[in-house]
């Protein structure tokens, strides 16, 4: 039997990179996926086709994870065409890297929005659900930066941050209900959002603090989701799984 069998897994901002691998990885394991995303139609409707190709059931829906209605919307209409929610994972992000004295009060609104106060949209939504079923697991996205700072990514790493202060609460808050709630702090992942990074010189320079020597994979990270969101992680909650080749050691 695989790992997530007949389960329900809503992925934000699924329709490339981390979020696309996370669920192709869970529909390998039997799990039904519903995905959002916000602008990338075509690549939404590819990702459909190649879920569906595993023999799962799965559905894209274009909605905004930073708006608390569409959230609600989101939730709602999977629990119509699914009916229940078994596991959330909140990846949706974005990042406006500059420095403090060049970033702008617009640019972090947008990032602490899409960040972090689409985390709290999407849990309190799924947690009606998971409540009723008196299980569940949340995972949210947070980052390597989210816990060590990098110049430059002020706004970015307050929102991670912020993430993990918000896991950590939840998982007290829900422990009781047979709720979980992790986080994953991925490194210096090949990703749409880290390509400008791996140029020569650039690469260089971050492999050079990276024990392991190289940049991770969007798979890397879609294997301790995986591992998160099934029974092999019954008794953790609370946690913040850094998967950076050694970065933060």
């Amino acid at each position: 039997m695989k790992l997530l069998e007949g389960k329900i897994a809503i992925i934000t901002g699924a329709a490339r990179g981390i979020g696309e691998a996370i669920a192709l990885k869970l529909a390998s394991q039997g799990a039904n996926i519903a995905f959002s995303f916000l602008s990338s139609d075509e690549k939404a409707r590819i990702l459909e086709q190649k879920l569906a190709a595993l023999g799962i059931k799965a559905k894209g829906y274009k909605s905004n994870a930073a708006s608390f209605e569409e959230c609600g919307e989101l939730v709602n209409a999977v629990l119509k065409e699914y009916g229940t929610v078994d596991v959330c994972i909140n990846n949706a992000g974005i990042s406006k890297d500059s420095l403090l004295l060049r970033l702008t009060p617009e640019q972090w609104d947008e990032v602490m929005t899409t960040n972090l106060k689409s985390v709290f949209n999407m849990t309190k939504h799924v947690v009606r659900p998971m409540l009723k079923a008196k299980k569940g697991s949340i995972i949210n996205m947070s980052s390597i930066i989210g816990i060590r700072g990098n110049a430059g990514q002020s706004s970015y790493a307050a929102s991670k941050a912020g993430i993990i202060g918000f896991t950590k609460s939840v998982a007290h808050e829900l422990g009781s209900r047979n709720i979980r709630c992790n986080a994953i702090a991925p490194g210096f992942i090949e990703t749409d959002m880290t390509h400008y990074l791996q140029d020569e010189e650039s690469a260089k320079s971050f492999l050079a603090k990276i024990p392991l020597g190289r940049f991770g994979s969007a798979e890397e990270i879609a294997n301790t989701a995986l591992f998160l969101a099934s029974d092999m992680s019954s008794y953790i909650t609370g946690q913040v799984i850094s998967i950076c080749g050694g970065l933060n050691i």
